[in-house]
C-alpha cells in the first residue's frame, strides 16, 4: 500500500472521513451502501506509483464519518451537498470520478452542478439514472420498505453487512477478517441506521423523493464527452441487470465485463485499477 493520509472534513456540521494517497490526477473513489473506504483498499494498493492523487471517503452515516441525528437526513440530495463539500474542501477542479453502488448516483449528483469538474467517469456495479418506467424494484429493496420486519433486519440483525459474501461470484473474497472489517463501523444501534436508509433512497414508485436527484445524474452521464470506463460484476444479484442500460448512456465507454458479484472491488482489483488508470491517462 502507498502511504494513506487520514482526516476528518467538516461537510456541513457532520464530519466526513477521507483518506488520500498519491500525487497527480485527482481521482474521487466512493463506495455504496452498507461499505466504507475500505472497499478501495486493493485497487489504492495497484494504483500505488501511478501519477494519481487518491481520495476515499466514507458516507456520512457509514465507515468512520459522523452519523446524522435521525434517518431521514439520509437523502440522495443530502448526501450529494455533503460531497459536493468535500470537493471544496479538498480543492479538485476536476476529476476522474469512480462510483460504486450508491456512490455512483451520490458523487454524480454532487457533479451535475458543476459538470465542467467531471474530467474522466469509471462506474462499477451502479446505477445512473431512475428505474424504467413500470420496473419493479428488486427483492432487496422490496424488502427493505417492508415495515417491521426490515427494521429488525438490518437495525437488530445485521443485515445486509452480515450477509456480504452471498453478493459475491467468489464467496470466499468476503470471509474471515475481511467480513469483520465491513461489519466493525456498523455496530451497535447507534451506528447502524445508514443501512436500511440508503435501501430506502432507492427509487420504488413515481412519487420516491429521490427521482429527480436520479434524472439529474442520468442527464450529466448522457451529455458527459469525456473518457469513460464501465467495469461490470456480471454476478451481482443486486444490480447485475442495470449493465445494459448504463452502457446506453455511456456508448463510448470502453466496457468490460467480469465473473465478480456486486463488490468486485474484492475480487476483480487489477481490472479497475487498469481502468482508472487507462481514464486517468487521457485527462490533463
Amino acid at each position: 500500500m502507498p502511504p494513506v493520509s487520514r482526516r476528518l472534513v467538516d461537510v456541513g456540521g457532520l464530519r466526513m472521513h477521507v483518506m488520500s494517497a498519491g500525487d497527480g490526477t485527482p481521482v474521487l473513489l466512493l463506495h455504496g451502501n452498507p461499505t466504507w473506504g475500505f472497499l478501495w483498499r486493493r485497487v489504492v494498493a495497484l494504483l500505488a506509483g501511478r501519477p494519481l492523487r487518491l481520495v476515499v471517503p466514507d458516507l456520512v452515516g457509514l465507515g468512520l464519518s459522523d452519523r446524522p441525528r435521525h434517518p431521514s437526513a439520509h437523502t440522495l440530495e443530502n448526501h450529494a451537498a455533503w460531497m459536493r463539500r468535500l470537493l471544496d474542501a479538498v480543492g479538485f477542479d476536476r476529476v476522474v470520478f469512480v462510483g460504486h453502488d450508491w456512490g455512483g448516483p451520490i458523487g454524480l449528483r454532487a457533479l451535475a452542478d458543476r459538470a465542467e469538474s467531471l474530467a474522466g467517469l469509471v462506474l462499477l456495479n451502479t446505477v445512473a439514472g431512475p428505474p424504467r418506467e413500470g420496473s419493479r424494484p428488486t427483492p432487496f429493496h422490496r424488502f427493505a420498505n417492508l415495515p417491521v420486519l426490515s427494521t429488525a433486519a438490518f437495525r437488530l440483525a445485521g443485515f445486509p453487512q452480515r450477509f456480504l459474501a452471498w453478493s459475491q461470484g467468489d464467496r470466499e473474497s468476503i470471509r474471515g477478517e475481511v467480513a469483520r472489517a465491513y461489519r466493525w463501523p456498523l455496530r451497535g444501534l447507534s451506528r447502524n441506521a445508514a443501512p436500511l436508509a440508503l435501501a430506502r433512497m432507492v427509487p420504488t414508485g413515481p412519487g420516491h423523493p429521490s427521482l429527480p436527484a436520479m434524472r439529474r445524474c442520468q442527464e450529466l452521464v448522457e451529455s458527459f464527452r469525456g473518457p469513460a470506463a464501465i467495469v461490470w460484476g456480471d454476478r451481482d444479484p443486486v444490480l447485475g441487470r442495470a449493465r445494459g442500460r448504463l452502457e446506453r448512456m455511456l456508448p463510448r465507454a470502453e466496457i468490460t465485463r467480469t465473473r465478480g458479484g456486486h463488490f468486485l472491488q474484492e475480487e476483480e482489483p487489477g481490472v479497475i485499477a487498469a481502468a482508472i488508470a487507462r481514464v486517468a491517462s487521457f485527462v490533463r
